[in-house]
């Protein structure tokens, strides 16, 4: 499965720590990162993370790759006291909740799809979804 990361500046920290208690599991997966928060992350685990732009454009990439089914989860660490959420974000939450792709914005729903991603639960692509058609 390809997971991507973003982490907003005041939560790349959290994400760093995240990815370290979980590496065992994330390496098992293809990784791809907005720049600065795979750089951390890879930086500090040591784990192979696919590079894409820094903030704005990375957050386009990405979105771009859900477009074309080629992300399964995306753990979105978004800063809560972000007074507005930006075009960017909100495009990335719409493309997900379109594309059935997992997201998790807060420590909480990560550690919950990480664990059911280490049981197997979300190879849902794998036995097809009827609502959809495949």
């Amino acid at each position: 499965m390809t997971i991507a990361l973003i982490a907003h500046d005041a939560k790349k920290e959290l994400m760093v720590q995240f990815c370290t208690a979980y590496c065992g599991v994330l390496s098992r997966h293809d990784l791809c990162a907005t720049g600065t928060t795979g750089k951390v992350v890879s930086e500090a685990t040591g784990l192979n993370i696919k590079l894409y732009y820094s903030k704005k454009s990375g957050c386009e990439q990405i979105a771009s790759s859900i477009s074309c089914n080629e992300i399964d989860v995306l753990l979105f660490f978004r800063d809560p006291n972000q007074a507005i959420a930006s075009p960017e974000d909100m495009n990335l939450l719409r493309l997900c909740d379109g594309h059935m792709v997992p997201i998790a914005t807060n420590i909480a729903t990560a550690e919950a799809l990480i664990m059911a991603l280490e049981r197997g639960d979300l190879d849902w692509r794998e036995i097809g979804n009827p609502e959809l058609g495949f």
